[in-house]
């Protein structure tokens, strides 16, 4: 998952829903590259019909900051929250099983 510097240059920070400050804006966001998954933070998106038909609106895309394979590294732009999100489509990421 990506980690910001504390002196990351952006618009101020932001709280979350729990009140804690958030990260700003990932210098790195590009408008161009977008993703519509919910935002596990605000779920600001929770009352949006296009959104609840699983299709995409003009209000509640994500940053889609990069990707591994299936697995996105998103940001919401209503909250700043940063997470990674498993599509399962595609090249997945598998889990290494250790053995002893």
């Amino acid at each position: 998952m990506f980690r910001h510097q504390a002196d990351s240059v952006g618009p101020s920070t932001r709280s979350d829903r729990r009140g804690t400050a958030s990260l700003p804006i990932d210098p790195q966001a590009d408008i161009g590259r977008r993703a519509w998954v919910a935002c596990p933070n605000c779920d600001d998106a929770r009352d949006c019909a296009p959104c609840g038909g699983q299709r995409g609106c003009d209000e509640h895309w994500r940053y889609l900051l990069s990707n591994t394979g299936s697995l996105l590294h998103l940001q919401c732009p209503a909250c700043t929250h940063v997470w990674d999100h498993e599509t399962g489509f595609g090249a997945t990421r598998r889990r290494r099983r250790w053995s002893l």
